[in-house]
């Protein structure tokens, strides 16, 4: 009997381990829809390369945030939420905290309406790749 007890325990346990294990990790009290692998098609390169240049410090390489700035891959900012003027406005004017606990963003001086265009374009597609519209 002292054997199928501590073989039911080391059974219970390593339940509890695996399910913990394969618990998502979740942003902000919300979980992230995963980004499947996909080539950036051509027409979206210059944005995912204006992205990288300016705005991936903070959001991260493919949009997923970093320790300075939240992920725009986010429900929070599918265009319902967030339309693409609001994309403009932040990149102009800058924005005060609102959503997460990063502090304001300051307004990106080197670029221009035309790249914020191409920007959110390659941040759309990122987003409908993650599966969020």
């Amino acid at each position: 009997m002292l054997m199928s007890q501590k073989i039911s325990q080391a059974i219970g346990m390593s339940a509890v381990v695996l399910a913990l294990g394969a618990a998502p990790a979740c942003s902000q009290g919300e979980s992230q829809p995963q980004r499947q692998a996909a080539a950036v098609p051509a027409d979206l390169q210059i944005g995912e390369q204006k992205f990288r240049a300016n705005c991936s410090a903070c959001h991260g390489v493919e949009g997923g945030g970093t320790t300075q700035g939240p992920p725009l891959v986010h429900k929070i900012y599918e265009p319902h939420h967030h339309g693409d003027a609001a994309f403009q406005r932040a990149a102009a004017n800058g924005v005060q905290a609102h959503h997460w606990q990063f502090g304001n963003m300051p307004k990106i001086e080197k670029v221009t309406p035309d790249d914020v265009s191409h920007i959110v374009t390659y941040v759309r597609w990122l987003q409908q790749q993650a599966g969020i519209f």
